[in-house]
């Protein structure tokens, strides 16, 4: 093994308590599922999947070094996931809510389609320079120095991108399957417009956050 067992053992631990915490991310997930069920479930999850190995990889490779020290370049990648989350956000509340029942006469929507929930789910959770940081700070505690570095980065890489999905996956399929069980057009609408609204003030939080400095 390329990491030391006690050293991996925590790593999982620690990960699986940080993203049961439902963040931006698994808020879009658990919305879309909510508003189009399982059809569009497993594209989120494989977007924040793809997000999370994306963001974790330039991590490692040396990206989250350059945003700590780069205060323009952090400040514009914040900027732009906030902005997109905002719209993300908008666009939940603007989307009609699809039933089961109502399948067979469901007007196109392209904000339904599984490749754009999937874009979607992607670029909210790369775009966030902040998780990227985090990571930074975050691997180094379980990294053995006794060991080589780039094969234990790897596998903390690999394994937090696949706990990511797991508990995506979880989330999205338990909404989606309480998205048969109340089948009331008031209720689901009101869960769009939550999680619409908890994505823009997740935006606007980020937008004003201060870049921290050491």
């Amino acid at each position: 093994m390329p990491v030391s067992p006690e050293h991996f053992a925590a790593f999982v631990l620690a990960s699986i308590i940080l993203l049961v915490i439902p963040g931006p991310t698994i808020v879009m997930v658990i919305t879309q599922a909510l508003a189009h069920g399982r059809k569009t479930a497993l594209a989120s999850v494989m977007g924040v999947g793809l997000g999370d190995l994306l963001a974790t990889s330039l991590s490692i490779a040396g990206a989250g070094a350059l945003l700590a020290a780069s205060a323009s370049l952090f400040q514009a990648l914040k900027f732009i996931g906030a902005v997109y989350l905002i719209w993300i956000g908008y666009k939940m509340w603007r989307t009609p809510v699809t039933l089961p029942e109502m399948a067979a006469a469901e007007v196109a929507d392209h904000s339904g389609k599984p490749t754009t929930i999937f874009r979607d789910s992607f670029l909210i959770t790369a775009l966030n320079p902040k998780g990227i940081l985090f990571f930074v700070a975050f691997v180094p505690q379980f990294i053995d120095p006794a060991l080589p570095y780039a094969p234990q980065a790897a596998t903390y890489v690999l394994t937090f991108t696949f706990l990511g999905v797991i508990n995506a996956a979880m989330f999205a399929y338990a909404a989606a399957g309480a998205r048969q069980t109340i089948r009331r057009p008031k209720v689901m609408k009101l869960a769009m417009r939550t999680g619409g609204s908890l994505l823009i003030m997740a935006g606007v939080a980020a937008a004003l956050t201060r870049r921290a400095t050491s």
